[in-house]
């Protein structure tokens, strides 16, 4: 099981992740596009990324807006080295930018 981080580390972290922010106890990042296909695409490719590491996040959509959340089940939904790894990773996915 993964241990949660604490907020000073995450906030240290975010240093490093333009536009990420710890919020709810969640690393959360808004990505605009210029349309659905375009949105929806960028989750696809997301997925496979987060399957790659085995973990999962949290998505909302509306048309051209995509939030992710991230958060490790296992460590009672708080933020851990899993979530950080994953945020770089989805980071190389983004080829738009974020709101």
């Amino acid at each position: 099981m993964q241990a949660p981080l604490s907020p000073e580390t995450i906030e240290a972290s975010l240093k490093t992740l333009p536009g990420w922010q710890f919020q709810d106890d969640q690393l959360k990042k808004t990505f605009l596009f210029n349309s659905f296909p375009e949105a929806m695409s960028f989750m696809v490719r997301v997925g496979f990324e987060a399957e790659q590491h085995n973990h999962h996040p949290e998505f909302f959509n509306v048309y051209n807006r995509v939030v992710i959340g991230l958060s490790t089940h296992d460590a009672g939904n708080k933020v851990t080295d899993k979530d950080l790894q994953l945020a770089n990773t989805i980071e190389t996915v983004n080829w738009l930018t974020p709101e």
